[in-house]
């Protein structure tokens, strides 16, 4: 009897890991991504420069930059389940301020929304590598494909949703409210079940006195990490815009972003799957590379012919980017803490070198209206992000 009940406790808690990883990273992208459609909206009514507006993407990756190394040496101290909570507080009120109608609050909620986001960045891999340790490419998957949907959902609605809750774009950026609560009390209940569960919970992490900014491969994966996600975030700070350029109006640029976000999620579930599989991944960076690079050459001369066949190309090979990227703190470390440590340093690294990238496309955009030195920004960008994941992709720990 008391063997039955044990499997049924394992199997409810479980369930709630599960959960937690899907509602957690469900928080971790769409608050930003939400912005972007409605940029016409936010900028008219806080009458928003283009300096800005380009600070509304920057602000979260600047405290990603400046806050993921600090967020791992707290994860022994609180634990992991303890700073995930303390993740979804953080961001709440920052997405309570940032619908608050003024300015200045816009960008301290920015602010706090970016720490809130990066305590979940750093953490969940780190919850991952602990909670299920046989499973790590499933659930790689699951938690980018979570991202990625949601993502999707608020970019191709976010303009609807402010419509239907007759709030306009305070309705569209405010919806995310209920995600980050929900995700609260998901990791309520775990809490309560480990207090009431007899086995020990599996939150606790190791201690390690490893620095991984001496770790020549924790920098091939931190700059790696930093330039796909800079090219990613320099789409989503600047796609209405180019895309409107290109004579695309309306809600037209969220739909090109939706097709973008939906086209990532089977890529970034059967990735990390895939990728965990091989010996290393370097076929698969060349691959991504091309694709990118493939990218900014079709925006260069085909504008926005064939953009729906772009966006396709975009989420593929941005949906493999990121989700090996993630891949990368839990199979080149040998245990959580360092998967936590590296998870830091690389999302520190590689968010202060993605926050410089819609500032500079935009600027570039200032100094060529055509938009094509933009481009080959992120061209020159790609070129890097080969030899450094090349790099990242060997069957190396970074311990070694």
């Amino acid at each position: 009897m008391k063997n039955e009940v044990k499997k049924n406790a394992s199997y409810v808690l479980l369930i709630i890991n599960v959960l937690v990883v899907i509602l957690i990273s469900s928080n971790l992208r769409s608050p930003i991504v939400a912005v972007a459609p409605v940029l016409g909206e936010v900028r008219e009514a806080l009458k928003l420069d283009n300096f800005q507006v380009s600070l509304l993407t920057s602000i979260p990756l600047f405290m990603f930059a400046a806050c993921s190394v600090l967020v791992s040496r707290f994860s022994n101290k609180f634990g992991i389940s303890k700073l995930l909570m303390y993740s979804l507080i953080i961001l709440s009120f920052g997405l309570f301020l940032r619908i608050s109608g003024s300015l200045w609050l816009l960008f301290l909620g920015s602010l706090f929304i970016g720490l809130g986001i990066c305590i979940g960045n750093v953490v969940t891999p780190g919850y991952v590598k602990n909670n299920f340790p046989k499973q790590i490419g499933l659930m790689t998957g699951i938690f980018a494909v979570s991202m990625n949907l949601t993502a999707a959902l608020a970019s191709g609605f976010s303009v609807k949703i402010g419509e239907l809750t007759g709030f306009g774009w305070k309705g569209s950026l405010g919806i995310w409210l209920v995600i980050a609560a929900l995700g609260f009390l998901v990791l309520s209940l775990e809490f309560i079940f480990n207090k009431r569960n007899p086995a020990p919970p599996k939150t606790a992490l190791s201690i390690s006195d490893f620095n991984m900014f001496k770790s020549a491969q924790a920098w091939n994966i931190s700059i790696f990490m930093g330039l796909q996600s800079l090219f990613y975030y320099c789409l989503v700070a600047w796609l209405p815009s180019f895309l409107a350029d290109f004579h695309m109006q309306g809600e037209s640029s969220g739909w090109v972003f939706f097709v973008i976000q939906i086209t990532m999620i089977p890529v970034t579930f059967c990735c990390p799957i895939i990728a965990s599989k091989m010996k290393d991944q370097r076929l698969m960076i060349l691959f991504i590379c091309t694709l990118m690079f493939s990218n900014t050459m079709m925006f260069v001369f085909l504008k926005s012919q064939w953009i729906y066949g772009n966006a396709v190309i975009i989420g593929i090979s941005n949906g493999l980017s990121f989700s090996l990227s993630i891949l990368f703190f839990s199979t080149r470390t040998k245990s959580s803490i360092n998967a936590v440590k590296i998870s830091g340093m690389a999302q520190s690294v590689g968010y202060l070198i993605a926050a410089f990238g819609p500032p500079l496309f935009g600027k570039l955009h200032d100094w060529d209206t055509s938009w094509n030195s933009s481009f080959y920004l992120l061209s020159c960008a790609v070129i890097l992000m080969l030899y450094f994941g090349l790099k990242a992709a060997r069957n190396k720990y970074v311990e070694d």
